[in-house]
């Protein structure tokens, strides 16, 4: 591909009780922290097998878990530790160090294939920024040409109105933009059943 475009995957560790928490009563603090997991190496393989470009997974709350040193090893990811800040902080700091054009995506989403990153990074090519909304009012991807600190600076994070908010600081921004078909979140037990029910993380 002419122009390499890289991924940054955010993850954070899974350490029972502490991921996946409104999960917890459905799956057990331990089967939520497997089903963390499960969702961190699946956004992995799906981001190595569209070959953009380099693949970075940065961790929290650092790179010691087995699970990223067994990724870095089986997959060949790069692997960088996430700064102690805001959401939008850590996605900031993962653009400036793609050097690049980047997507930058979470684990939440096993809907989320190859297929979404080649469209998300053929519309990179035509326009500053690229997003794919979340049914729960965030976003699942988001890619941008070159870093943007405004874009992600006072935003109420893990809230409904994510999206809107990015909208309008995108608009505020004169920055072009095109949103691609929403995707969904697995994060309520609801979404356990859809994505047994859509054979999404076989």
């Amino acid at each position: 591909m002419a122009d390499r475009i890289a991924i940054a995957i955010l993850a954070k560790a899974p350490a029972p009780g502490l991921v996946k928490t409104r999960l917890i009563p459905v799956l057990g603090a331990e089967g939520a922290a497997t089903l963390q997991a499960r969702l961190i190496e699946r956004a992995v393989v799906t981001a190595s097998n569209a070959a953009l470009g380099r693949v970075t997974l940065w961790t929290a709350p650092d790179e010691a878990h087995p699970l990223f040193r067994r990724i870095r090893t089986r997959h060949g990811v790069a692997l960088a530790r996430q700064p102690e800040s805001d959401l939008g902080a850590r996605m900031h700091e993962a653009a400036v160090a793609a050097n690049g054009p980047v997507l930058i995506v979470g684990t939440d989403c096993p809907a989320l294939t190859t297929n979404h990153l080649h469209l998300a990074a053929a519309t990179l090519r035509n326009y500053d920024v690229v997003v794919i909304p979340a049914e729960d009012g965030g976003y699942v991807l988001i890619g941008l040409r070159q870093p943007c600190p405004a874009l992600f600076a006072d935003i109420e994070w893990s809230t409904a109105t994510v999206m809107d908010e990015t909208r309008q600081r995108l608009r505020s921004l004169t920055l072009s933009w095109r949103e691609l078909p929403t995707l969904w979140d697995v994060d309520r037990p609801e979404d356990l059943e859809r994505m047994q029910r859509e054979g999404v993380l076989d």
